[in-house]
């Protein structure tokens, strides 16, 4: 099977893009079916370094920004905060696809934040919950009961306060496909005011 056929809308290795933001939804739409549609999220440390560390992607709109979730105490929020601007990367090794995004962040609105937590499993919402460096810090019987009892305790749960969303609005959008038979291929697109570049770069 060509790698090109699991993908739903793509374009042909040599045609023109004319959307960079289908483009990108349609590459996009491959996490639909992964149990863990993991991306490497990078952000800016008070140093000036580079912080990378996974994260779920929640969803990519029709605008192509992309949201993702959090605690609001953690190291990356604090470095949004800071820096309100990252990458985001999503490989796929099996079909020779990686995707990088990059551009600003923003804080995602209230009614984004609560559907995406609904749409998170019952691990996930827990997790929210329960994530704390208290909890890290005791041994594994008691971190477990402690996760038992609160998940019987609470079989609705709503977002807790520490939940947050944030959305990548892209600047710069790199498409790269490797090729068995010849060099690899990239996609730049760079976002002009409200038009696109396109160039084709080196893999």
């Amino acid at each position: 099977m060509n790698p090109d056929d699991s993908f739903g809308y793509d374009v042909g290795v040599d045609d023109a893009v004319v959307d960079p933001h289908a483009l990108l939804r349609g590459w996009l739409a491959r996490c639909d079916g992964d149990t863990t549609p993991l991306m490497t999220l990078s952000t800016i440390d008070a140093d000036g370094y580079p912080d990378s560390r996974h994260v779920l992607l929640s969803r990519c709109d029709a605008e192509g920004r992309i949201a993702f979730h959090t605690d609001s105490r953690s190291r990356k929020a604090a470095e949004l905060a800071a820096v309100p601007r990252a990458s985001v990367a999503v490989v796929w090794p099996g079909l020779a696809r990686q995707l990088v995004v990059t551009g600003d962040v923003v804080v995602q609105n209230e009614t984004g934040q609560r559907e995406a937590y609904a749409r998170r499993s019952r691990y996930l919402q827990l997790l929210a919950w329960l994530n704390e460096d208290e909890a890290a810090a005791a041994r594994a019987e008691e971190r477990r009961s402690t996760w038992a009892a609160f998940d019987q305790a609470h079989p609705e749960l709503e977002p807790p306060r520490t939940w947050v969303g944030y959305v990548l609005i892209p600047r710069r959008i790199a498409f790269w496909r490797g090729d068995q038979d010849g060099p690899s291929n990239r996609l730049l697109c760079t976002r002009t005011g409200d038009s696109w570049v396109v160039e084709r770069r080196a893999g």
